[in-house]
């Protein structure tokens, strides 16, 4: 079901770095309850139907928080966005309501949505070793590009707004490792 208002839509991968839709605003923001991690496959974007990139979802964690950007979408153009998400998150992601905290602003929680890729869809790879991980992501292209530049888009995203994410860092620095 699609909201009727304008409606806030949180990126923690790679619509942080690439939106790709029309949106009002864009805020820093942040989910508590989940952590991001490299654990969903990529068939049609970061991978190929036989060899499966990573690209990252959000894992379910009671002490744990994750930070990204949320855009505002007018209510005008959220169908179209809608369309557009669900296609280009067709690969086992699943939109979620959430509520979202701003960041650096004494203001409320707004309600939101974001997409998911829950542990039982079909693309789910799961945990592996970083250094497992770091080998796949290092070898996986994609009709949107390598698996390699996914991660270091995001990182950088993640530096730019002084967001410290362990998973994604150590992972980078494992991949750019073994590529030396």
């Amino acid at each position: 079901m699609t909201p009727s208002g304008d409606t806030w839509v949180f990126g923690y991968g790679s619509l942080i770095w690439q939106p790709s839709f029309s949106f009002l605003e864009q805020r820093p923001a942040r989910i508590h309850g989940w952590s991001r991690r490299f654990w969903q496959g990529s068939h049609d974007h970061r991978g190929l139907p036989d060899a499966p990139g990573r690209v990252v979802t959000l894992i379910e964690d009671k002490h744990a928080s994750c930070e990204g950007i949320a855009y505002l979408v007018a209510a005008a153009t959220l169908k179209r966005v809608f369309e557009h998400l669900d296609y280009r998150e067709k690969n086992g992601y699943e939109r979620y309501n959430i509520q979202l905290d701003f960041l650096n602003e004494k203001k409320a929680p707004e309600l939101g949505i974001m997409y998911i890729a829950p542990v039982d869809n079909h693309a789910f790879l799961g945990p592996a070793s970083m250094e497992d991980m770091a080998l796949q992501i290092q070898h996986s292209a994609g009709p949107s590009g390598s698996n390699l530049e996914y991660l270091t888009e995001l990182a950088a995203a993640l530096r730019h707004m002084q967001i410290h994410d362990q998973h994604v860092f150590e992972l980078e620095e494992m991949v750019l490792a073994l590529g030396r």
